[in-house]
């Protein structure tokens, strides 16, 4: 597990967005990961429905004990997850601890 699943978000409220070179450094961290309109976002294949809605299921889980929620768009066989932080209206480390504790679920 990475170092950023292992830290928890916290309240922004009043900070700015992260700079682009620290997006850059922080995006080594989560593979598979990318920017994207100003959020990070990463689609997931699965084998079929049922594996898909129990990782769903997973990460509103870690969205709701971190008070830090994605935008999730999923069908049968894959999930996108796109993560930003509204309290900074751009990317934040909190939208790295999710990414990072999300593909721990993986790892």
């Amino acid at each position: 597990m990475s170092g950023l699943a292992l830290r928890h978000c916290q309240p922004l409220e009043g900070q700015p967005a992260m700079p682009m070179a620290d997006v850059t450094v922080h995006l080594a961290q989560v593979p598979g990961w990318s920017v994207v309109d100003g959020a990070i976002v990463k689609e997931f294949r699965f084998a079929d429905y049922a594996r898909t809605l129990a990782f769903v299921n997973a990460v509103a889980w870690i969205a709701h004990r971190e008070d830090h929620h994605p935008d999730i768009a999923f069908g049968y066989d894959r999930c996108t997850l796109r993560f930003s932080t509204h309290s900074v209206d751009g990317i934040s480390i909190n939208d790295f601890i999710c990414a990072a504790r999300v593909q721990a679920l993986l790892d």
